[in-house]
C-alpha cells in the first residue's frame, strides 16, 4: 500500500488536473454531445403570432410579441466571435463603408479576446450573448443554460464594460423554426430580461459557398427589412468578409440603411412615437410614449468582478492545457532522442562486447575483498554469504560488515564457519560508514562491494574483475537482475531493471559518464577509493555519489553484462516506493553535491557537460514530463477523437515494446514478461511519477530524508552458475532462513565513523574536487596480504586472529 500522504499528494494532483481538464473542455466545446442540430419538434404551444413575426421575440414582462427592423434596414448580425484572424477583418469593412453592426460572441472566445470584443464596442458596434461554449441550449439542463448565458454576461461586463439585453440560441434559424422546446426557453430568457433575436435572412457563409452564393443568400426577400446572419468566426471567413465588401455597397445603393439590432428597434419606437405624438395633439387621453432601448448600457460592478474571474480561470485552463501540450511534445522529443542513443550506442557496446576477439586483457587473478554491508538481514544474509564464499575464483575474501544488527546477523553468518569469511561488528552507523570500514579492514587492492540480500553466481566475482585488466579502470557495475518475480509487481521492477538500468548502462559507459555502480554488485580498486576520499555519507544514494567522484577523478567506469547477481526486489508497493524515494532523492543530492563539475576542466569538467546534463534530462526530467503522455490520453479519450488517441498511445507503446526487446535480447533474458508491459503503463509507471515528484519536492524545500529498511523474505538461490534463470530452486548446500534463530548476544566493536579510520590518527586535507565529508583522510591501510601474518581468519575473528573485538587504531 502506498503511504498515506503520499497517496493524498498524488489525489490532490489528480483531482487538479482532471478539474482544469474538464473545465478547458468545456470551454472548447468538447462535450460534443452538447453540440448536435435538433430537428423541430411540436409548435402546438408557439402562439401563430409568433411563429410568422419577426426576429425580434419579446417575452419580458410576460409580453409575447416580436418586431422586425423598420423599412429599409438592414441588421448584419455575426456569430460566434470574436475571432482574432477573421472579426478585425469584418471591423475593417465595416469601417471602410461606415457600417456597425450586432456581433452575438462566444463567451469563452471574448474570455481569450478581451480587447477584440472592446474593440467592437469602441467602432459603435453593439454586442449579443451567443451562450459561452455554444451548445444546443436542448440538449443540457436549465441551470447550465442559465450559467451559459450570465457566464457571457459577465466576461462581456469586464471585457467591454458594457451591459447587453440581447441573445442568441445557438443553432437557431428563423422564427418559423421555433418549436415548444425552444419556445420554453425564449420565455425562460425573457424572464431573466433578454430579447431573443433570430434571423430573416442566413448567408449560410458557414457552408463556404463561394462569394456571389452567398451574397445572393443574404439578400432580403422583397425589398424588406431584415436581420441578417453571418458568421465572424469558426472557420475559414475569407468568403465572407468578400462577400460583405460587395453586399454592403450593393444594399446601400438600393436605400438600404445599416444598424444595429436595438438601433432598429429604437429606430421603430422613434416612428411608433411619433404617430402617438400626432395622435396625442387631438386625443382627449394622452398615450403614453414608448421608451426607447438602452443600447451597449454600462454593466454592474458585479458582473465585472464576476467575468474577471471567468476570464482568469479560462486563461489558467488555456495555459495549463498549452503547456501540457508543448510538455508532450518535449516528452516525445526526448524519448525518440534517448531510443535512438540506446539503440546505436547500446547496440555499439553490445556488438563489441560479443566479438570472440574482445577481452579486457590479460586474466586477473590478483586476491578480491569482498565487502557486505548487513543491517538486520537475516532473512538472505545466509545464501548471500555461500555465494560469494564459493565463487569460482582463486582468491575471494569475505568481510561481512554487521551494521549494528539486532536479528542476529552476524551470528547466522559466523555459525556458517565459512573459512575465507570474517564479521565486524560496529555500531549502527550507516551503510556509508559500513563500507569505509569494510574497505579499511580488506586485504586486498581489488574490491567487490554487495548487498546482504544478493546472490552472486559462481562466476560473477571473476567475471566482474576482469575489467581491472585496464589499468584505467576504477569501478565496474555489474547485472543485476530480480529474484523474486513471482508477483506483478516484482515483474515490473524486472522490466525495469533490464530496459532502464543495464541497457542504460550500455549507453553511459560508451559516453564516459557512467553515474552509478550498483551497491548490488559493484567492484572498486581501493586506490581509486582513496583517491576521492572513500564513500561518503552526504547523500542517500551512496553508490551514486562516489561513482560520480571517480568519473571526475578521471577513472574509466565501466559495465560488465557477465557478472550477474540476483537481488530481492520490493514486494509491495510501499516498500517499492520507500526505495525508489530514496534512490530518487539521493541522485538528486549527488547530482547538487557535483554540480561544480560543469565548470570544471578536463574529465571533471567533461562528466559535469556530458554525464550531468543526461542524467538531468533523461533521469530526471524525462520521468518527470512523462505524466503528460497519460494525461493527453486521457483527455483524449474522453474529449478528443478516439481512434486517434488510441493510435498515437499504441505507437508510443510500441516503441517501448521495440526497446524492451532489444533491451532483452542483449540481457539475453526471456521476452515473455515483456506482455506485462502494457499493464505497467496503468499503475507502475504512476507511482514512479510520484515517487520522483515528491523527490524533487523534497530537494527544492530543503528536506531531509531518512534510511528506509526494506522487508526481506529471503531468496532461495538457483543453481550455482545457471545464467538462464532467477533465484528459484535451492542450490545444493545452500541453506535459506526463513525464520529467526535463537542467539547469544553479541560483543561490538568501538565505532568506526570513517574510511579510512581516524583513530589516533592525524587528519589531512584532500583537496579533489569529488571529495566529500568522507574525503579527508589518510593514505588507506592495506591489510597482510593472503598467506602472510594471517590466512583466512575463520568468521568473526579481527584481522589479527583471536576472536575478540576489531580495532584499527
Amino acid at each position: 500500500m502506498i503511504p498515506r500522504p503520499r497517496a493524498a499528494l498524488g489525489v490532490l494532483l489528480l483531482v487538479l488536473f482532471v478539474g482544469v481538464l474538464v473545465v478547458q473542455a468545456y470551454i472548447n466545446s468538447e462535450f460534443t454531445s452538447d453540440h448536435l442540430d435538433s430537428e423541430v419538434g411540436d409548435q402546438s404551444h408557439v402562439p401563430p403570432a409568433v411563429r410568422h413575426g419577426g426576429p425580434v421575440l419579446n417575452t419580458t414582462g410576460g409580453q409575447e410579441s416580436t418586431s422586425r427592423m423598420p423599412p429599409r434596414t438592414i441588421a448584419l448580425t455575426f456569430d460566434d466571435g470574436p475571432d482574432p484572424t477573421w472579426t478585425p477583418q469584418v471591423l475593417k469593412v465595416l469601417r471602410e463603408y461606415h457600417v456597425v453592426g450586432t456581433f452575438f460572441v462566444i463567451g469563452s472566445e471574448v474570455a481569450r479576446h478581451p480587447k477584440l470584443a472592446k474593440r467592437l464596442t469602441d467602432a459603435g458596434n453593439e454586442l449579443g450573448v451567443h451562450t459561452f461554449t455554444h451548445p444546443n441550449l436542448q440538449r443540457i439542463a436549465p441551470w447550465r443554460r442559465t450559467l451559459e448565458i450570465n457566464q457571457t454576461q459577465n466576461v462581456i461586463a469586464r471585457a467591454t464594460g458594457v451591459h447587453t439585453n440581447l441573445v442568441r440560441f445557438p443553432y437557431s434559424s428563423k422564427t418559423e423554426a421555433v418549436d415548444d422546446i425552444n419556445w420554453k426557453m425564449v420565455k425562460d430568457v425573457g424572464k431573466q430580461g433578454y430579447l431573443m433575436v433570430v434571423n430573416d435572412t442566413d448567408s449560410e457563409d458557414w457552408q463556404r459557398p463561394g462569394v456571389p452564393q452567398i451574397v445572393r443568400n443574404a439578400l432580403p426577400d422583397h425589398e424588406s427589412p431584415a436581420v441578417v446572419l453571418f458568421h465572424d468566426a469558426g472557420g475559414d471567413r475569407s468568403e465572407t468578409v468578400a462577400a460583405l465588401r460587395r453586399y454592403i455597397p450593393l444594399m446601400q445603393s438600393r436605400g438600404y440603411r445599416f444598424t444595429t439590432v436595438t438601433g432598429g428597434l429604437n429606430h421603430g419606437i422613434d416612428l411608433h412615437n411619433q404617430q402617438i405624438i400626432e395622435r396625442n395633439k387631438t386625443a382627449k387621453v394622452k398615450a403614453p410614449l414608448v421608451p426607447r432601448l438602452p443600447e451597449n448600457p454600462a454593466a454592474a460592478r458585479g458582473d465585472i468582478w464576476r467575468g474577471a474571474a471567468v476570464i482568469w480561470t479560462v486563461r489558467i485552463a488555456d495555459g495549463l492545457v498549452w503547456t501540457v501540450a508543448g510538455l508532450f511534445l518535449i516528452v516525445g522529443s526526448l524519448t525518440i532522442a534517448r531510443t535512438v542513443l540506446l539503440l546505436l550506442l547500446a547496440s555499439r557496446h553490445a556488438r563489441q562486447r560479443r566479438k570472440k576477439t574482445w577481452s579486457w586483457g590479460p586474466p586477473v587473478t590478483e586476491p578480491v575483498s569482498v565487502i557486505v554491508p548487513a543491517f538486520n538481514e537475516k532473512e538472505g544474509i545466509e545464501a548471500a554469504v555461500r555465494s560469494l564464499a564459493g565463487g569460482d575464483y582463486p582468491a575471494i575474501e569475505v568481510v561481512v560488515v554487521d551494521d549494528g544488527s539486532t536479528d542476529g546477523t552476524a551470528a547466522l553468518v559466523e555459525a556458517l564457519a565459512l573459512p575465507n569469511v570474517r564479521v565486524v561488528r560496529v555500531p549502527n552507523g550507516g551503510k556509508s560508514n559500513a563500507l569505509n570500514t569494510g574497505v579499511a579492514l580488506a586485504r586486498s587492492e581489488l574490491i567487490v562491494t554487495v548487498d546482504g540480500d544478493t546472490i552472486f553466481e559462481k562466476d560473477s566475482i571473476r567475471m566482474l574483475v576482469q575489467a581491472f585488466a585496464d589499468p584505467k579502470v576504477g569501478a565496474v557495475a555489474g547485472n543485476v537482475k530480480v529474484g523474486n518475480r513471482q508477483k506483478m509487481v516484482a515483474v515490473w521492477q524486472h522490466i525495469e531493471y533490464v530496459i532502464g538500468f543495464n541497457l542504460d548502462r550500455r549507453l553511459y559507459e560508451v559516453l564516459g559518464c557512467m553515474p552509478t555502480v550498483p551497491g548490488a554488485i559493484g567492484a572498486f580498486r581501493r586506490e581509486a577509493l582513496a583517491q576521492v576520499g572513500g564513500i561518503s555519507d552526504e547523500t542517500l544514494a551512496e553508490d551514486t555519489d562516489v561513482t560520480m567522484a571517480l568519473c571526475r577523478a578521471g577513472w574509466k567506469v565501466v559495465y560488465e553484462e557477465r557478472a550477474r547477481a540476483w537481488t530481492e526486489a520490493p514486494a509491495t508497493l510501499e516498500q517499492l516506493y520507500k526505495q525508489r524515494y530514496r534512490w530518487s532523492y539521493g541522485t538528486m543530492q549527488a547530482m547538487w553535491k557535483h554540480r561544480r563539475s560543469l565548470f570544471d576542466r578536463g574529465p571533471s569538467g567533461r562528466f559535469g557537460r556530458v554525464g550531468l546534463p543526461f542524467l538531468a534530462l533523461f533521469g530526471i526530467a524525462l520521468p518527470l514530463l512523462a505524466p503528460v503522455v497519460d494525461i493527453l490520453l486521457v483527455y483524449g479519450l474522453v474529449f478528443w477523437e478516439l481512434k486517434e488517441t488510441v493510435t498515437a498511445w499504441l505507437g508510443m507503446l510500441a516503441l517501448q515494446l521495440f526497446t524492451a526487446a532489444v533491451a532483452f535480447r542483449f540481457d539475453r533474458e526471456s521476452l515473455l514478461p515483456l506482455w506485462r508491459l502494457p499493464l505497467q503503463q496503468f499503475a507502475y509507471r504512476q507511482l514512479m511519477y510520484l515517487v520522483l515528484l515528491q523527490s524533487a519536492t523534497t530537494a527544492l524545500t530543503g528536506g531531509r530524508l531518512r534510511w528506509h529498511k526494506l522487508h526481506r523474505a529471503g531468496l532461495i538461490p538457483r543453481t550455482v552458475g545457471d545464467p538462464s534463470a532467477g533465484p528459484a530452486v535451492a542450490a545444493p548446500g545452500v541453506a535459506t532462513m526463513k525464520t529467526a534463530r535463537a542467539l547469544p548476544a553479541q560483543a561490538l566493536a568501538p565505532e568506526i565513523d570513517t574510511w579510512p579510520p581516524t583513530r589516533d590518527q592525524v587528519r589531512v586535507t584532500v583537496q579533489h574536487p569529488a571529495s566529500g565529508r568522507a574525503s579527508a583522510r589518510p593514505a588507506v591501510p592495506v591489510q597482510p596480504r593472503f598467506g602472510e601474518e594471517d590466512d583466512f581468519p575463520s568468521a568473526g575473528s579481527p584481522p589479527s586472529g583471536g576472536s575478540g573485538p576489531a580495532y584499527t587504531g
